[in-house]
């Protein structure tokens, strides 16, 4: 009885408690009334695309609109071809077919929220990615109308964490904050990257853990995410993100 009484003060402290903290700042902000009232306008971040002939691949995270602000993110894939004068978007959505293509622009506000650079790949690298990328979003398993669950999953952070895992080269893991983004295909239990150098391992995205070079070391409960980054020092805190050390 005691070890279960200590195991629930464990969950509350490190899961719930930064929960309901992150939920009661949150409360506290202003936010707009509705999708309408939202800034879905461009936030500057990315160079126009003119300005470079270089490939590049830049991942995206921001926190979303709703209830759902306090707690969870949403991710996105941006690539740009060698030479090409503009950027394309990729983000899977709740509504009608749920891969967009362009729907915003690259580095757009959501929900009226700053993007966060998650990770960026320029250059040769991104040149030879970007044919990896597309095939990775082709395949990825629920694509089709109705392939969106906005908990545990899959939602739009299953779909970019399936093509990060599928190409580890780009050497990312969205922030603990993107909900749905431990949710693994098909049912999967395990899911061992290409490089070996990350495992995962869950129960439908809603208790498991993943360790490794790029996620560090991780434990996942009801789709929040708490651990050590290893590869940049820092703590993973759930509904907060990521704080360096």
């Amino acid at each position: 009885m005691k070890s279960v009484k200590r195991l629930l003060i464990v969950i509350f402290v490190i899961y719930l408690l930064p929960t309901f903290a992150s939920a009661g700042f949150w409360a506290m902000q202003d936010h707009p009334t509705g999708w309408s009232a939202a800034r879905w306008t461009s936030a500057g971040i990315l160079p126009k695309p003119e300005e470079s002939n270089d490939a590049a691949i830049y991942i995206f995270s921001a926190m979303t609109g709703g209830l759902k602000g306090a707690v969870a993110s949403h991710a996105w894939i941006v690539t740009k071809e060698k030479g090409a004068s503009a950027y394309t978007r990729y983000d899977k959505v709740g509504w009608g077919a749920p891969i967009r293509r362009n729907h915003r622009a690259a580095d757009a506000y959501w929900y009226s929220n700053m993007p966060q650079l998650v990770a960026s790949v320029t250059g040769s690298k991104a040149e030879l990615l970007i044919p990896k990328i597309e095939g990775a979003i082709a395949a990825y398993p629920y694509a089709e109308p109705g392939g969106y669950t906005i908990w545990p999953g899959p939602n739009s952070n299953t779909f970019v964490a399936y093509v990060l895992r599928t190409l580890p080269e780009l050497g990312a893991v969205l922030p603990p904050h993107a909900v749905g983004r431990d949710y693994l295909p098909d049912g999967e239990f395990v899911h061992l990257d290409e490089d070996w150098r990350d495992l995962h391992v869950t129960i439908r995205g809603l208790a498991g853990f993943s360790i490794g070079e790029r996620s560090g070391v991780e434990i996942h409960f009801l789709g929040l995410v708490a651990g050590l980054d290893i590869a940049r020092p820092g703590i993973k805190i759930p509904a907060v993100g990521r704080i360096g050390i």
